[in-house]
């Protein structure tokens, strides 16, 4: 049975096959998510031909691909934009001007949260947390960081998305990359020529390290924590007491029936 036109086949089966030796024999199923990435890359969202392909090549249900693309945010069921444009709206980007900036996005795209513009040009989403606390608030654009965002920097941001002009990000890449191409990043195949662009950690991130290199600070000695031969003992026996728990066979004296009967 075929997904897709045979050379689009053909490729994602070879690149699948690429995928999968990463894993151990036996574990090919583990596959199933950068797989499911590479069906983005060439879709644009999860299909309903790619969850079948998936299946056929895994040797698994189309239930069990579906499960796992519905569990994911980064997996979308239905036609995505060229970028998906995510504000953080957890609590620290909140207090900071999240919301605000998520309310000022929908105003000037006219779509709500999970909803594209007319052009297919952006996906407006809010996002629990992009991991960027330090430079809150924080927008990605595909999954770039754009730091220290307000309302007016993340209008022009989604302009020039809209507009065709390359959009650069605070960290990383030089330029966003679109859906497709950060889904094919994710899949693991990266872009060579933009994989070691732009700076990882910036001055916020490195901030903590900077302390405590003015101040000669060092980690510990793990020596100095070494646990007492009474601490070990102790922790032995409670290990040995919770290791035994629910190894013992449950029979009827333990069984809600014969609490009941005790009970009359």
């Amino acid at each position: 049975m075929s997904f897709y036109d045979f050379e689009v086949e053909q490729k994602f089966r070879a690149e699948a096959a690429e995928i999968i030796a990463r894993y151990p024999e036996g574990h090919e199923r583990s596959a199933m998510i950068p797989l499911l990435h590479l069906v983005q890359s060439i879709d644009g969202y999860v299909t309903a031909n790619g969850i079948g392909l998936i299946a056929d090549i895994l040797n698994c249900q189309r239930a069990e691909v579906s499960a796992v693309a519905t569990f994911y945010t980064q997996f979308k069921r239905h036609p995505n934009g060229e970028y998906t444009v995510g504000v953080c709206t957890n609590a620290l980007c909140a207090v900071l001007g999240g919301d605000n900036i998520m309310e000022t996005l929908e105003k000037e795209l006219e779509v709500g949260n999970d909803e594209t513009t007319a052009d297919g040009k952006i996906t407006l989403e809010a996002l629990e947390c992009n991991a960027g606390c330090d430079y809150a608030p924080v927008v990605m654009v595909n999954w770039e960081f754009f730091d220290n965002q307000t309302p007016e920097s993340a209008v022009q941001l989604v302009r020039d998305i809209k507009a065709g002009k390359p959009v650069h990000p605070t960290r990383g890449s030089e330029a966003a990359p679109t859906f497709k191409e950060a889904s094919r990043i994710l899949a693991g195949f990266p872009n060579p020529e933009t994989a070691n662009q732009g700076v990882a950690a910036g001055p916020a991130s490195l901030w903590g390290l900077q302390v405590a290199e003015e101040k000669g600070m060092e980690a510990p000695d793990p020596e100095q924590f070494e646990k007492s031969e009474a601490a070990q003992a102790g922790e032995t026996a409670s290990g040995g007491a919770a290791n035994q728990a629910g190894k013992d066979p449950v029979g009827k004296e333990h069984s809600s029936a014969e609490h009941k009967e005790a009970d009359k």
